[in-house]
């Protein structure tokens, strides 16, 4: 599948977009697979006020001139990847994941890794369909004192 779609680095501008597809993802992949009180914590302000923070390691998809994804590396970590709901499907989650693994490889590590709400099958099955591996349930810390049950999976070997 060929995929009409631009890579850059994300920029201050960028912040509108990025919280609301990542606000707008955010609640169809984890409502009802994670607790409770991580839900009561994800206003939709919290996705505005943690974007620029992270804009330093975000990679924007941008089709027609619009960001239409993204996706977020924390050390070895793939640690978001979201799409707006007219990007899914199309082929551009696969290339921002494809960005985020080369910038894991960059900084040295052997292998990227991240982590998918148990309950979040569409997801886990694009992961597997992108050739990573699935290594179990983990139990993922998240940025409020809360485990969230989730699957590690890792990145091929290259």
């Amino acid at each position: 599948m060929s995929v009409s779609v631009r890579l850059r680095s994300a920029v201050a501008a960028d912040v509108p977009s990025i919280a609301r597809i990542w606000r707008e993802g955010w609640a169809d992949a984890h409502l009802g697979n994670v607790p409770a009180a991580l839900v009561e914590v994800r206003t939709p302000g919290s996705f505005a006020e943690r974007t620029p923070d992270r804009l330093g390691d975000t990679i924007v998809a941008v089709r027609d001139g619009a960001v239409v994804g993204f996706v977020m590396v924390d050390g070895s970590q793939v640690d978001h990847l979201y799409l707006d709901r007219s990007g899914r499907g199309t082929g551009i989650g696969a290339v921002l994941l494809e960005a985020a693994e080369r910038v894991v490889l960059a900084a040295g590590h052997p292998r990227a890794w991240l982590a998918v709400a148990t309950g979040n099958h569409g997801a886990r099955r694009f992961y597997a369909r992108q050739g990573w591996t699935d290594e179990g349930s983990i139990a993922h810390p998240a940025p409020v004192s809360v485990d969230v049950d989730c699957h590690r999976f890792v990145s091929p070997p290259r």
